[in-house]
């Protein structure tokens, strides 16, 4: 039975594949070669790897990123359709399921998204609340450097708090939708806003994600 994250995995291949290495992304700065090599290393090489979240160890990260980026396009594209290596800890379903479901869909968008003839995507009710169960325990981290308060809504209500302060600004949308916000893809992200003018534009323009 494929996961969601298995899932997630083969459509990210499929569309950096279909893309092609020079196609431009969401991740500001890279092409979709860049973007696979991420992938690639961030599974594949643990001892980089650390620079997504230790700045001491960005440089050897940005290193042996481009390193991989200097691989055939192709091979790159393999290596994500196959997965890591039974080494690895990400080889195990539930370790790949709650690291990747959400890492990939976000990729996965950062590609589509970053293509002039994209289309919506319609995620089914169950990863869409795979999402939103991901977003109630992330928030606070994703949203921590928000310059206002910020609430995520579901459209049917459902609420969870990315942080707390004043002027609070509610963000409505659908969990995917939601999960590139606060992934800090706000201008890629089909959301509705409630809140005063000012903050919103502090919020648009804000630094949200792991990196921020």
């Amino acid at each position: 039975m494929s996961t969601h994250a298995q899932r997630e995995r083969l459509l990210l291949a499929d569309l950096l594949e279909n893309a092609g290495p020079g196609a431009p992304t969401l991740c500001e700065g890279w092409t979709a070669r860049d973007l696979a090599a991420h992938v690639v290393v961030r599974e594949r090489r643990p001892d980089a790897a650390g620079g997504l979240l230790l700045k001491p160890l960005r440089a050897r990260l940005d290193r042996v990123q481009q390193e991989f980026a200097a691989k055939p396009y192709e091979e790159l594209i393999q290596l994500i359709r196959t997965g890591p290596p039974r080494s690895s800890p990400f080889a195990l379903k539930q370790i790949d399921e709650v690291a990747n479901s959400v890492e990939f869909y976000v990729h996965a968008e950062d590609v589509r998204r970053a293509q002039p003839d994209w289309t919506e995507r319609t995620l089914d009710p169950v990863f869409a609340d795979v999402l939103w169960k991901r977003l109630e325990r992330a928030a606070r981290v994703l949203g921590r450097k928000s310059p206002v308060g910020v609430v995520l809504r579901r459209p049917d209500g459902q609420t969870a708090v990315a942080r707390r302060g004043t002027p609070v600004v509610t963000v409505t949308g659908e969990p995917g939708e939601l999960t590139l916000f606060v992934f800090g893809r706000q201008s890629a992200a089909h959301v509705e806003f409630d809140g005063d003018k000012e903050a919103v534009e502090k919020l648009r323009s804000a630094k949200l994600g792991i990196d921020a």
